[in-house]
């Protein structure tokens, strides 16, 4: 790794790190810096998701407070949050280069519609009132395994979710997706880690900005707009999409 990569892929993971603080959707940079360090896409990915795993469970404590109050949905949901980061990280794992530089431009797509459609899905999820709690529970499966495989916009898929069930505090809401995800993070990075498919210099460079990104973020976080933030990482979001389309079917 080159000191220019180094500093690319620090710059990358502190501006992902300060997103992920306040609005989420990190990933969405991480990911294609990675590819344009010439790191292939299966290895891209492992790596983003160990490089910003740190500060994703670093999330859980500013939920703290609410954690009691969610502790039986926690008993509900971790036993199919680790069977489905078991499946992603697995999928992942037996998934060729060729094959998942295919479903890039999909998968990068479908995270920025999500992360476009947030502040919809959010005020949809926090009005729900329904009790479907199977519905959650069943769709929670599918979206840790997603979130194992890929990861961009399973935050969102899950607030969804919990409003189906009945959930309206948004507070306890965001502190059972924090867990849940860092679960799911946690999981896939360790399976990641076991089987070997981490650069080890890229994913340190990503540490140590997110590590950055994720204090000045939460610290300023009331300064900036969430709604700008969103704003920006979805056009570029569309523009990784269009250009990841034309590299790969133009």
């Amino acid at each position: 790794m080159t000191f220019l990569e180094f500093l690319a892929l620090s710059a990358a993971g502190c501006t992902a790190g300060a997103i992920n603080a306040i609005a989420g959707g990190g990933t969405l940079l991480t990911f294609p810096v990675l590819l344009m360090c010439g790191t292939p896409p299966v290895l891209a990915n492992a790596t983003s998701t160990v490089g910003l795993v740190i500060g994703t469970a670093g999330s859980i404590v500013g939920f703290r407070g609410h954690l009691k109050a969610i502790r039986s949905k926690l008993v509900q949901f971790v036993p199919i949050c680790l069977v489905g980061a078991a499946i992603g990280s697995w999928l992942l794992t037996r998934t060729s280069d060729d094959q998942f530089s295919k479903l890039i431009p999909f998968l990068v797509l479908f995270a920025t519609v999500l992360f476009f459609l947030q502040g919809f899905l959010r005020k949809s999820a926090t009005t729900g009132r329904s009790q479907a709690l199977w519905f959650s529970l069943a769709l929670q499966l599918p979206v840790a395994i997603y979130g194992a495989f890929f990861g961009a916009g399973i935050g969102i898929l899950m607030l969804a979710s919990f409003g189906f069930m009945g959930m309206t505090n948004i507070h306890e809401m965001n502190a059972l997706k924090n867990v849940l995800g860092s679960l799911i993070n946690i999981i896939a990075a360790v399976w990641f880690i076991v089987v070997g498919m981490v650069n080890w210099p890229q994913a340190l460079a990503l540490t140590a900005g997110a590590l950055i990104g994720y204090y000045f973020g939460a610290h300023y976080s009331q300064r900036i707009s969430p709604q700008r933030v969103r704003h920006v990482i979805t056009a570029i979001g569309f523009i990784i999409s269009a250009v990841m389309f034309w590299k790969q079917f133009g």
